[in-house]
């Protein structure tokens, strides 16, 4: 039988050394044999189908994480999310998250994983455009945080504030009267008031205007440049869209995995303490999005959904039971961190619901 180094196989094949390695040792190259400290392959052995969405050594990868901090973010709740991943088959190469808030999930999945096809989209278009111009103008943004960061940080409490309250005004009067060659500085506007701001809330009032009171830091990370460019780095290939969780069904086929993360119902009628866009997220439209959730079902997708436990206040409602009956609900511990009432922030129960 004649052989090949590992080395030889990562020519042969178009992968890393490492990679080969790591396949060996995974026993996914048939008939590899060890000599010594030394991988033995057949020559004719064939390059393992991992259909790009083989899991990476994380040590070999940019691991990057959310540059937003995000009100409902999965960042606590991602070791009980990550046990959903189905992309070792092979079979699932796409993913999707139609409400991306944050990214905690994408950015993890990013971290570990080489999918073929990525889409992510909000209705938030501030935020979207952040995502937009973070994987398009990086440098440039950078270099407006950078002065955003320095001119700041030194001013003293009351300095602060009126610096504060100037950007406010001028990430709003882009809001609603910018065009696209502002939408730089509009993504920069929004970062610093995201890590400046009261709790890192994104919040608006009925006319649409942002209006979270300044933070009180004493030193905050306004530029993490280095974040900044492994996730612009990261995003190059991800499909990045304005627009309704619909949208996404064009994407969405039998190879891809799909977590809906929509805005939580409330656990209380005086629970909702925010709203993400001038659009509120009512329980007709829970229902609507698991009518959407089913028809993505019968596609083939696997699909993952979280939302709040109504048992949490009342052990009567089983609101998500009854329109997610279908599928599997999981109750996980989470944290919740924004309440007005710190007697009232704690552990409660959210819910994971899954088709698989």
């Amino acid at each position: 039988m004649e052989v090949m180094s590992a080395r030889e196989a990562a020519d042969k094949w178009g992968i890393s050394q490492r990679r080969v390695a790591v396949l060996c040792s995974e026993n996914r190259i048939a008939n590899v044999q060890m000599l010594g400290n030394m991988w033995i392959i057949p020559t004719d052995a064939e390059k393992p189908i991992d259909a790009r969405s083989t899991r990476y050594n994380i040590t070999d990868e940019k691991c990057v994480k959310p540059f937003l901090k995000w009100a409902g973010g999965k960042g606590q709740l991602l070791k009980e999310i990550e046990k959903y991943y189905p992309f070792d088959s092979g079979v699932i190469t796409k993913y999707a998250e139609p409400f991306v808030g944050g990214g905690a999930v994408l950015f993890d999945i990013l971290s570990k994983y080489n999918l073929e096809e990525i889409y992510i989209s909000d209705i938030n278009a501030e935020l979207i455009n952040t995502y937009v111009i973070v994987r398009d103008n990086v440098e440039e943004l950078i270099k407006l945080l950078k002065k955003y960061q320095l001119e700041y940080v030194p001013l003293d409490t009351e300095d602060r504030k009126s610096y504060y309250i100037a950007k406010r005004e001028r990430f709003n009067d882009l809001k609603v009267n910018g065009n696209e060659v502002e939408n730089i500085e509009k993504a920069a506007l929004m970062i610093f008031l995201n890590k400046t701001c009261f709790n890192g809330l994104y919040r608006v009032n009925k006319k649409g205007l942002f209006n979270v009171p300044m933070g009180a830091y004493k030193n905050p990370l306004i530029c993490d440049e280095k974040n900044l460019r492994a996730v612009s780095e990261k995003l190059q290939n991800v499909k990045i869209v304005c627009g309704d969780y619909r949208k996404s069904a064009e994407f969405i086929d039998e190879h891809t995995f799909v977590y809906f993360d929509p805005p939580y119902r409330p656990l209380t009628e005086t629970a909702s303490f925010t709203a993400y866009t001038e659009n509120l997220f009512n329980d007709e439209e829970q229902i609507e999005l698991a009518e959407f959730v089913e028809s993505m079902h019968k596609k083939g997708a696997k699909i993952v959904v979280s939302n709040s436990d109504p048992k949490n206040s009342n052990t009567e409602d089983d609101f998500f039971d009854n329109i997610y009956s279908a599928h599997k609900i999981k109750r996980v511990e989470a944290t919740r961190m924004i309440n007005c009432n710190s007697e009232s922030r704690g552990k409660i129960k959210e819910l994971l619901i899954s088709n698989f």
